[in-house]
């Protein structure tokens, strides 16, 4: 390659990174859902995941955001929530799967009887597994402020502790768009 040729795809290049780093925290900012002054998504971790949600996953979404109204905890535990029943059944509330179930899961958080979550009909009630969720987080210290990820994983003990991150922008946009409604 001739010097004067490599010297523009260095400028060039040069260029695009320097407009990537002053633009990109803008640009990642301006994307984030705000609670009042303040982001609902601490830090989103990772590629993230996005699903379109039908009547019934939109239900539950709303279902799980009274539920943490009730509970009288902010917008950050409903985000929390939204995210990991994103990851255990897609807003779903899932009876028993036969086969492919894993174990005695149930509902929209895949919670187990045997592990004293309830009894399959709390499970898949929307508002009590939201409420025992919301139960195990508050007993997490610092959940607040901590990714989450590990909040969520604190509280399922997930074969997969990392893939909560992937519906954290998908929960935040869920919230940002439900709270006041």
């Amino acid at each position: 390659m001739n010097t004067m040729l490599r010297k523009s795809v260095l400028g060039i290049a040069g260029l695009a990174f320097t407009g990537g780093v002053f633009a990109g925290p803008i640009a990642a900012h301006a994307a984030e859902p705000v609670q009042g002054n303040k982001p609902v998504a601490v830090s989103v971790q990772g590629a993230q995941s996005k699903i379109d949600l039908n009547d019934e996953q939109t239900a539950n979404a709303k279902a799980i955001i009274a539920a943490t109204k009730k509970a009288g905890l902010p917008e950050r535990a409903a985000v929390i929530s939204i995210a990991t029943s994103l990851q255990e059944s897609k807003l779903e509330n899932l009876g028993h799967l036969g086969d492919a179930n894993d174990h005695d899961s149930l509902g929209l958080f895949q919670q187990r009887p045997s592990s004293g979550w309830g009894t399959p009909e709390q499970i898949t009630d929307p508002e009590y597994s939201t409420l025992a969720f919301l139960k195990g987080l508050k007993q997490v210290d610092g959940w607040q402020d901590m990714p989450l990820t590990e909040a969520a994983q604190t509280v399922q003990v997930s074969a997969y502790p990392d893939a909560y991150a992937q519906w954290e922008q998908q929960a935040a946009d869920i919230v940002a768009h439900n709270w006041n409604s």
